[in-house]
């Protein structure tokens, strides 16, 4: 390789010393149109304009780059105008122009990629989410950051980590979430899937339009007003999650049997929902069935811890299936799914599960752990309060290629009596936890 590749990043500072030098010795600078048109503002454009080409397709800069820097002619190989020709060794290194800075979320990391960390240096410029910040004057150091941004070719969108629809559940970790945006994924979408699911009062939403640019415009305003507004291109979105009043801001471990609707005694308790949790060995991701939800206490719990995975709470009983409503609405859960039905039947057209919970089976076992094992869920786990539920659940595991793995969970609770306190037991519940074969074994 002949030449080094600089990642310069431009759009809201000048340049620097070292930036400038690179600059002005460079072979040839690459830019898209809309950075072309930024790069005119800037003192360093007129000594170089006649290095300038303007290509407006990732896969086309890179492979360009490529026919520079290796010596050969690109695949197809292009000239100035984009086609045809073969490019000559150019001496002086290349220059490629990103916007802010190229490391986040930007064509640095592709360039890095591709070229390795040897032939690339990366000179930054401020970040849009910076600028974002400073303009409406909050810190960003709590804040998740993240992209919406697919690129401007439909037919080749690269696949995002999020989507719109994952930002309800991203609120419920992070109370300030910063979205680079496109045209697809826009301010008023964005604004419009936030507002089903969240008080009006409890968020406010900012879009930084053209940061940097003349005409650079700052809107503040509520899901709903948002919603009902369009802008201009590029911009930042930033959600502000607000406290409100009987509402905890942070998501945390242990909610209280008081604090969830249920009926009288029909509720898994919390000291056994802490240990049934645990023994689950939950992925931040993936499809978890909890079967026999009761009033969802389970699913409640697990939805909020976390709220990238979906929860299918399958429940037979009306009544039950009321209260897992309720408290859905009550804890703002919307990656619970409720299944009205009687597994295992209610479960053939779900998603396959990576972790399967088992609270109430109604006679039928075998059949459900049997459908299950069938999915290949790793792991399952089992409330029982009986001997005979205990030995049927560990039989047919076994029989199913899983090893038991049982504890006894016995709670004492305190109660004042005539000004003393005792301690007062519960029934015992049996928390077996059936895991494969093999991840069992001991070493």
């Amino acid at each position: 390789m002949s030449n080094k590749l600089y990642v310069i990043g431009i759009g809201y500072k000048p340049l620097d010393k070292k930036a400038r030098e690179i600059i002005s010795r460079a072979g040839v600078i690459l830019a898209s149109k809309r950075l072309s048109e930024v790069f005119k503002g800037y003192d360093e454009f007129e000594a170089v304009k006649d290095k300038i080409k303007v290509i407006n397709n990732v896969d086309e800069t890179i492979n360009f780059i490529k026919a520079i820097v290796e010596d050969t002619p690109p695949t197809p190989p292009l000239t100035k105008g984009g086609k045809g020709g073969v490019i000559p060794l150019i001496k002086g290194g290349v220059v490629l122009l990103a916007s802010g800075d190229p490391m986040f979320f930007g064509i640095g990391r592709r360039a890095v990629k591709e070229f390795g960390k040897d032939m690339v240096e990366i000179l930054p410029d401020l970040s849009s989410i910076q600028m974002a910040f400073s303009r409406i004057k909050e810190p960003w150091d709590n804040a998740f950051l993240m992209s919406l941004h697919g690129g401007p070719d439909p037919e080749k969108r690269r696949r995002l980590p999020y989507e719109i629809k994952d930002i309800p559940l991203l609120l419920q970790r992070h109370n300030k979430i910063a979205i680079l945006t496109d045209k697809e994924n826009n301010p008023s979408v964005i604004a419009k899937g936030i507002a089903i699911s969240h008080q009006p009062s409890a968020i406010r939403i900012y879009v930084c339009e053209r940061l940097g640019y003349a005409d650079e415009k700052i809107t503040e305003g509520t899901p709903e007003e948002i919603a009902a507004m369009s802008f201009s291109e590029p911009n930042i979105v930033i959600i502000q999650q607000l406290a409100v009043s009987g509402q905890p801001s942070i998501v945390t471990f242990g909610l209280k049997e008081n604090e969830i609707s249920h009926s009288k005694g029909l509720i898994t308790k919390d000291e056994v929902r802490a240990v049934t949790i645990h023994k689950l060995r939950l992925p931040q991701k993936g499809v978890f069935w909890d079967i026999g939800a009761g009033s969802g206490s389970v699913s409640i719990e697990t939805a909020r811890l976390y709220p990238e995975l979906k929860v299918f709470a399958v429940e037979k009983d009306e009544e039950q299936i009321n209260h897992i409503r309720e408290n859905k609405k009550r804890f703002n859960a919307p990656n619970i799914e409720i299944i009205k039905g009687e597994a295992p039947d209610a479960l053939i057209n779900l998603p396959p599960a990576d972790r399967a919970f088992i609270g109430g089976s109604s006679g039928r076992l075998e059949k459900i752990i049997g459908f299950i094992a069938k999915m290949s869920v790793k792991i399952i786990v089992i409330n029982a309060t009986t001997i005979e539920t205990l030995n049927e659940a560990i039989l047919h595991l076994k029989n199913n290629g899983f090893d038991a793995e049982i504890s006894e969970v016995s709670v004492s609770r305190s109660k004042t009596i005539s000004g003393r306190r005792h301690l007062s037991a519960l029934n015992p519940v049996f928390i077996i936890g059936g895991d494969t074969m093999s991840s069992l074994k001991e070493d």
